[in-house]
């Protein structure tokens, strides 16, 4: 399972979806990084679905995203390799 996770201007928490396949979840992230260089005049919505949770749908104005990011979920220890980046000094 995939995660596709959404930080949205002025909101200090992320939105969120699970995919159960990497090429669904990276295209809609290359749709919303696309959005993301458009102009600001535009104003797209973009909607989103979730796999997971079948009921849930997002849907946002791709202007008020800030960033984007993947991330798999895996079941090995707790569930879920922690999103974002991190640097390990060895």
């Amino acid at each position: 399972m995939y995660s596709l996770e959404l930080s949205l201007r002025y909101s200090p928490f992320p939105l969120s979806i699970q995919k159960k396949e990497f090429d669904d979840v990276k295209r809609i992230y290359d749709e919303i990084k696309n959005a993301m260089n458009e102009t600001l005049e535009s104003s797209n919505l973009i909607e989103l679905s979730c796999d997971k949770v079948q009921d849930k749908l997002i849907t946002v104005r791709a202007k008020e995203i800030i960033s984007v990011q993947i991330y798999e979920k895996s079941s090995v220890a707790g569930g879920a390799k922690r999103p974002g980046f991190s640097l390990d000094i060895d």
